[in-house]
């Protein structure tokens, strides 16, 4: 078992804008948002990141910890069956597009750090054959349980991460200041602590996120001709 400062180090990494895997790629919906006028400020900024990552929490997020627990359990196939009825859950091409992308290069990082790690390298292996898709809260749930993190710190970098995509994308297509939207980043992640006891004991079976407004964003997103990030 790793020390607790150690743990907390693990734990600032893996949630740190700059890993290594394509979070700056993404807005979430948001550049449509912004385009179409309806986040203009940081009021309707902050408005629709509590959307966003309400909508995570009841559906990436209770992925994430379902993988973990499977992870610990030693049960693989649940793992991958997880990751398989997580992208079906997903409404648009561009969400989907996201989390694979970014969960293929979290798992290609969980088999550098943890080389002899059975389920990482069959994690990636069954990724680059199509096997299973590779979602980015999966990959997060696998990395967290092999590091000997909490679900806790899964969650909460979970959210973290989740927000603060938004947020700085933000900065980049909305008329906000940094200042804006850390006082924003402070608020939401306080709301973390609110949602995890509930989230925590949720199965699949559980997940709900209806918020049709950021689909319909993405699908503008996915045919649209002005943009900064991928669809």
């Amino acid at each position: 078992m790793a020390s607790p400062l150690i743990n907390l180090m693990r734990l600032i990494q893996f949630t740190d804008s700059t890993f290594p895997v394509g979070t700056f790629s993404f807005s979430n919906g948001l550049e449509s948002a912004a385009y179409e006028n309806l986040v203009t400020d940081a009021k309707s900024l902050e408005q629709y990141t509590r959307a966003a990552s309400l909508q995570a929490a009841y559906s990436d997020g209770i992925a994430a910890l379902n993988a973990y627990k499977a992870v610990n359990a030693g049960d693989y196939d649940t793992v991958t069956l997880t990751d398989r009825r997580l992208m079906l859950f997903k409404m648009n091409d561009e969400a989907r597009l996201m989390l694979r992308r970014m969960g293929k290069k979290l798992a290609e990082l969980a088999v550098r750090f943890y080389p002899d790690n059975e389920i990482c390298r069959r994690f990636l292996k069954d990724i680059e054959t199509d096997a299973t898709p590779g979602s980015f809260p999966v990959a997060q749930g696998v990395i967290f349980a092999v590091a000997g993190l909490s679900p806790e710190e899964l969650f909460s970098s979970h959210q973290y991460g989740v927000i603060n995509m938004i947020l700085a994308a933000a900065l980049r297509c909305v008329r906000v200041s940094h200042l804006d939207t850390q006082e924003i980043l402070l608020r939401l992640t306080d709301e973390a602590e609110k949602l995890y006891p509930e989230v925590s004991e949720m199965e699949f079976e559980d997940m709900n996120a209806f918020v049709p407004e950021m689909d319909i964003m993405a699908s503008l997103h996915e045919k649209g001709k002005m943009r900064m990030f991928m669809n």
